[in-house]
């Protein structure tokens, strides 16, 4: 039972290291169809990566306070500090960070 149990112990401890850690990194984000120009109905979340854009899974536009404020995301494009992946052509994040305005 030993060797059993100490086997399994080694493959799971295998399994951690061999998984990835993800990464943040900083995007561009706004409003889709008001600063990006793209097609939808109303006001969608949407990030900018690398000069493409992808409507965002995950979060909501209103979800990081009023989007038609003056620094809203249907008035200005904003920064985020991210962890996602792009699926099916949109950005699926897990963790998303709306970072200040710089002054």
């Amino acid at each position: 039972m030993k060797k059993y149990f100490t086997i399994v112990l080694l493959l799971f401890c295998f399994a951690l290291q061999a998984q990835t850690k993800a990464k943040t990194q900083i995007i561009e984000v706004s409003c889709g169809q008001c600063q990006f120009g793209m097609k939808a109905k109303g006001c969608d979340l949407a990030a900018r990566i690398d000069g493409k854009t992808y409507f965002i899974d995950g979060t909501k536009i209103d979800k990081h306070g009023d989007a038609h404020a003056a620094d809203g995301f249907c008035s200005a494009v904003r920064k985020a500090e991210v962890i996602g992946t792009i699926k099916d052509n949109r950005f699926v994040v897990t963790y998303f960070k709306l970072l200040p305005l710089k002054e």
